[in-house]
């Protein structure tokens, strides 16, 4: 396969053509189910009305459905999901069911908006990871940390117009530590490009499905850099 396969496509529909036992790793950033009543800013901590209208289509979470295609494609499951509170019951629940071992990564924001009626200030994200006995982790010790401390990653959501832009030095700690140079990494939520930029800079193959024109177009020309036939 080609080192980056990048599709603007309904990942459903897509992961049922994907060839069964092919992926190495996954590493998304699925839609959230977040609050945005009562506390004014929702689990993005963003009040401005233009984010809000960004992300509402996000606002309903995933089905088991997608996981079940995940499981498909991967030779063994070997996952990082991207998600708010509210989807760490469901994933637990699912993955405990595959008797996969998890663990539970954090994201906190140092600059938090400060939006806090009636809760918490929307500081943390979370990254859930789960893989079938037998996949191995590895990485260092500089590369396995299990909690991140960073500012609001601003400059990137501004240069690639996504509101919910992940840092790429984190999802590279997550490459490093649970795949091998040329290994396929798939993000079936790839927005702008990152989990992509990613895999590509750390000499893996990347498939990433966007469904949104708009973010598959800037993915497209995010990663460009690493192939001229994008």
């Amino acid at each position: 396969m080609n080192s980056i396969n990048i599709f603007n496509q309904d990942c459903m529909q897509m992961l049922k053509d994907l060839p069964k036992n092919s992926i190495d790793l996954v590493v998304t950033d699925p839609p959230y189910i977040v609050k945005t009543e009562g506390g004014g800013a929702g689990a993005f901590g963003y009040q401005n009305r233009k984010w809000h209208q960004e992300i509402e289509f996000m606002t309903n979470g995933f089905s088991n459905n997608v996981l079940d295609e995940l499981c498909q494609v991967m030779k063994k499951i070997n996952i990082y999901i991207f998600c708010s509170q509210y989807q760490l019951t469901q994933l637990i629940n699912y993955f405990e069911n595959k008797k996969c071992n998890w663990n539970l990564i954090s994201w906190h924001k140092d600059n938090p908006v400060p939006s806090c009626n009636n809760k918490y200030l929307s500081d943390t994200e979370y990254i859930f990871f789960a893989r079938e006995k037998g996949v191995k982790l590895g990485g260092t010790y500089y590369t396995k940390r299990k909690y991140y401390v960073t500012h609001i990653n601003t400059k990137e959501k501004h240069q690639y117009k996504h509101p919910t832009v992940k840092p790429v030095s984190i999802i590279d700690n997550l490459i490093i530590n649970s795949s091998k140079e040329q290994d396929v990494i798939l993000d079936p939520f790839m927005g702008s490009g990152s989990t992509g930029e990613s895999a590509l800079k750390l000499d893996r193959k990347f498939i990433g499905i966007e469904i949104k024109p708009e973010y598959y177009q800037i993915a497209c020309s995010r990663l460009k850099k690493f192939d001229r036939q994008i």
